[in-house]
Order: structure tokens, then sequence, then C-alpha cells
């Protein structure tokens, strides 16, 4: 049985609805609703960004619905971790990718759980900077370092790009406040 405050953190606001998979692991879990809020933030985020990347750059090569699906679940290892919801920590990556191998997820996509602290390893795609990325901007944060990652994919001059994701990043970033009230109305105990 699920509680009303995660159905209201899976269905409250205007925010874009989850993948069904991924709520559907999260009502089966019994997620904390501040999880579920912020999978559901992040995930808004990915798709503002991933959309207005395709539109500006149709020809750049990276996979919408993994990036969507890897921001919808990338702390689903907060679940087993749940101090991690109010304080640093890494042991829900590992985690979570574990426990979306159990429910058979595909390792392509469950591999986001694990990866979307550690963007600046070497091999990290473009997909993975993109999750890191909404994972970051969701809450106003701005790294240099992953954005300059992430420009480095855009190609061309590197001032030019930097600049092109910055005018996609920046109207996000702002609105911030909004979706962090938004994850503070939502319970870490369900």
């Amino acid at each position: 049985m699920t509680s009303a405050a995660l159905d209201r953190a899976l269905t409250a606001s205007s925010l874009r609805a989850l993948p069904a998979v991924a709520a559907e692991l999260l009502l089966d879990l019994a997620a904390p609703p501040r999880l579920a809020a912020h999978l559901r933030l992040v995930h808004d985020v990915a798709w503002s960004l991933t959309d207005a990347l395709g539109r500006r750059r149709p020809a750049l090569d990276f996979d919408t619905t993994a990036v969507l699906f890897g921001a919808a679940t990338h702390d689903i290892g907060k679940v087993q971790h749940i101090e991690e919801l109010s304080a640093a920590g890494s042991a829900h990556e590992p985690a979570g990718e574990r426990l979306l191998l159990r429910y058979g997820v595909p390792g392509h996509l469950a591999r986001f759980a694990a990866s979307h602290g550690s963007w600046d390893t070497p091999d990290r795609s473009l997909d993975d900077l993109l999750v890191s990325l909404a994972d970051k901007v969701w809450k106003g944060a701005r790294v240099p370092d992953l954005e300059q990652r992430v420009t480095a994919f855009l190609g061309g001059a590197p001032w030019a790009a930097f600049l092109e994701l910055d005018d996609l990043i920046q109207p996000l970033a702002a609105a911030a406040d909004r979706r962090l009230a938004f994850q503070a109305l939502h319970p870490i105990d369900g």
C-alpha cells in the first residue's frame, strides 16, 4: 500500500510525469515522498534540457529516452540509503544500479544510478553528462567543469558552444527556488 504523500509527490504540480516504469518502481519500493519529488524535478529539468538541445542541435548524438530515464531514477538507491536524502553520501549510487538491475532494468539504463555523481570520469558519454547536469541545474548549481565537458560534445568554437549551453541552462537554474520549495513540501518519511 502506498502513502498519500508518495502519491502526491508523483502526481502533484505541473511537472512532467516520470516514465511509467520509474513511477511504478517508486511505488513498489514505497519510496520516500521527498525522493519521488526530487526525481520528478530532475526529470523535468532533463526534459527541458534535452528538448532545447534537440531543437537547437538536431544532429547532436544523445539518447533522449535514456537521459530521461536516467534522470528519473538516478537517486533510486536512496531508498536503501535514506540518510543520503538529507546528508551527503554516495553509497546510494552503486546500490541504485544494483536495485535497478534486480528489477530487470537493462544495464545501459541502470548505469545512470551509478554514474551521475562521477561525471568527471574520462569515459562518460553525453547521455551521462546530461543526467549529471540536470541533477545540478535543478537546484541552481552551476558546475563549470561539468558544463565544459558538455560543451566539448557540442563542438565548434568552445566559447560559442559554452554560450549556447549557458543560454539553455540559465533559465532552468533561475527557477531553482521554486523547485527547492516543491521538494521541501514532501516529507522524507512517507
